[in-house]
């Protein structure tokens, strides 16, 4: 018999590894759930703060309607009525609608913020919380406006509406959403063509992340250190998207699957790429590139797992942990006393070295994604 030797100390660090493995795994389990009034208490918290500070409404441009996709989540859980006349007056504000020309010959879906580029899923977010309001109220003007913009679009031949990846949690949920109220399947078919197409521009089979845009596919572009650069909140807007599309789509929809198995990956990828404190960095296989909090594409991970553990897409013993440790860094770090969501990246499309994101860096749209997760939070502990 041939027997193998091994220096002592290799066997002693083998086996404290073995120990550290085996007591993280059966702590995971351990870990204690934030109690459900907190929750309530810390969602009421930060949006308080920014109705407060911001009581009046802005236009329909995405980075206000993404605010209020979390708004209408938060009104969903608390049953808050100033919530939901917040999103109220928002959109009577805007008239319904996202960009306002009735030029049909002349609109267009590259990146505009003038109202021609109607077909721009910048614009057509709007329609989101749109539906929504219509669905409390039965009013149908709430709606008309995008069901005229989206049935024209899906009237054209183009498949290239959603080149950056953005734009899948701006519009895949509308179309899912007017499905639900139309009852017409092109909205299911066009939204699979138009997926298909960002998936073949944006799509990384290795990592199963999302380039931001074709501009920084690799190795075309590279993050400082040489690697692939996936940026946080352009992934976070895409995991969060898939959830919303996963939870309206027929349960037995023939495409439901290849929707749920790039949902899948990319949460299998993302616990790697978490940080010790629980926060994702903005280039998230270069955590050098950009270092330090960010909460934006945090809240928006941290909302996608805890919707796939709430519906039982995602094992709860995996992956609740990740889900605990980034509510730990959003509830700890990035939400400040006085109820100011903090470290949120400005707009932007990319990570950039050297730009300061502190405390005081806030914005709209990061504090939607904060309500979308402490939402699902509350349904979780509740």
């Amino acid at each position: 018999m041939i027997r193998f030797s091994f220096p002592k100390a290799l066997v002693a660090l083998s086996l404290a590894f073995t120990l550290s493995a085996c007591s993280k795994q059966s702590s995971a389990p351990e870990q204690v759930l934030p109690e459900a009034k907190n929750v309530l208490q810390t969602l009421t918290k930060a949006n308080d703060y920014w109705q407060r500070e911001n009581s009046e409404p802005g236009w329909a441009f995405w980075e206000h309607a993404a605010y209020h996709t979390g708004n209408m989540e938060a009104y969903y859980v608390t049953n808050h009525q100033p919530y939901l006349d917040y999103s109220m007056r928002w959109g009577e504000k805007n008239e319904w609608k996202g960009a306002k020309s009735d030029d049909r010959a002349n609109w267009k879906y590259s990146y505009g913020e003038t109202d021609d580029f109607v077909l721009f899923g910048d614009w057509q977010i709007a329609f989101q919380i749109y539906i929504d309001l219509y669905k409390i109220t039965d009013d149908e003007k709430k709606i008309a406006r995008a069901i005229e913009v989206m049935e024209y679009q899906m009237s054209t031949d183009a498949v290239d509406y959603w080149w950056w990846a953005d734009g899948l949690y701006m519009v895949m949920p509308v179309m899912t959403k007017l499905y639900h109220v139309t009852g017409n399947e092109l909205y299911l078919e066009k939204l699979h063509d138009y997926f298909i197409y960002a998936k073949s521009i944006m799509y990384d089979e290795e990592t199963g992340l999302f380039f931001r845009d074709a501009k920084y596919v690799y190795p075309q572009h590279k993050s400082l250190n040489g690697h692939k650069d996936f940026w946080a909140r352009g992934d976070g807007w895409v995991f969060a998207g898939l959830a919303k599309v996963l939870a309206d789509l027929p349960k037995d929809h023939k495409h439901r699957d290849e929707y749920l198995k790039v949902y899948l990956r990319m949460a299998e990828t993302l616990v790697g790429l978490q940080q010790p404190g629980g926060y994702w960095t903005r280039s998230l296989l270069d955590p050098e590139h950009a270092p330090g909090y960010e909460t934006s594409g945090t809240a928006f991970f941290t909302y996608g797992y805890l919707w796939g553990i709430n519906n039982g897409y995602l094992e709860r013993e995996r992956y609740l942990p990740v889900a605990l440790n980034a509510w730990e860094y959003l509830t700890g770090v990035a939400l400040q006393e006085d109820g100011k969501l903090g470290y949120i990246q400005p707009i932007g499309e990319r990570a950039i070295p050297g730009q300061v994101v502190d405390a005081n860096s806030t914005a709209n749209f990061g504090v939607g994604a904060f309500l979308l997760a402490a939402s699902e939070m509350y349904r979780l502990v509740k």
